[in-house]
């Protein structure tokens, strides 16, 4: 999942950053309502963590800006702000979902994996498709009812496919997807990841598309 989180408050964002990418988000960080609309306008993330006190314009004056560019885009308000009128009025410009500070971590995260499910084809935290099933809530994989070790990116990756069955899902957008901005990615580094993925799954589960990326066929 690969989330943009906008936020002035620098020592916030440092522990949000550190938090969420220990839990194999790929997350990366602006501090201002600008450089946030010119990211989602040029490369869009899957998530939008918004807050709404930035420095250089009002982050509902960015919600509605934003909504203009992407409707579907998910956003998570995060804010100081915890009147009922503050919340109605960020609801009623777009966002999909609010959390005043301060917060636990648990809840955040269980708020980005309920606006992560309504981006997928999936219905539920178990997604099962022919003898792999994936538990998003417990990050847990079973193969013919037997755990599957997979390493965070091998998880990250299987997520992203089974998530969306049946979409082609293109190399760029699921290197966006697995790595931050700024990290040193190898050229074939996601040839290697879907080689140990089939070597573990089997061989057929996951389709190349080729000249486009890859897939996983819904059952």
């Amino acid at each position: 999942m690969s989330i943009l989180l906008v936020e002035d408050d620098q020592a916030l964002a440092a522990g949000l950053l550190e938090a969420l990418r220990k839990e194999g988000l790929a997350i990366n960080h602006v501090g201002t309502g600008k450089e946030a609309l010119h990211v989602i306008a040029a490369e869009p993330p899957e998530i939008v963590i918004l807050d709404l006190g930035l420095p250089d314009m009002d982050g509902i004056s960015v919600l509605k800006k934003l909504r203009k560019l992407h409707g579907e885009l998910p956003v998570l308000l995060l804010t100081a702000r915890d009147s009922l009128g503050d919340k109605v009025a960020g609801l009623d410009s777009g966002a999909d979902d609010y959390l005043a500070k301060p917060f636990d971590m648990a809840e955040l995260l269980a708020r980005l994996r309920a606006l992560s499910r309504r981006i997928s084809t999936a219905t539920a935290n178990v997604i099962t498709i022919g003898s792999v099933s994936l538990d998003a809530s417990s990050q847990a994989v079973m193969l013919a009812g037997e755990p599957a070790d997979l390493p965070r990116r091998e998880y990250m990756l299987l997520k992203v496919l089974m998530e969306n069955a049946g979409r082609v899902q293109t190399r760029d957008s699921l290197e966006n997807k697995l790595y931050s901005w700024g990290e040193e990615v190898a050229s074939n580094a996601l040839e290697v990841h879907i080689h140990h993925l089939r070597k573990k799954l089997g061989a057929d589960f996951i389709t190349t598309v080729r000249g486009v990326g890859y897939t996983v066929k819904e059952t």
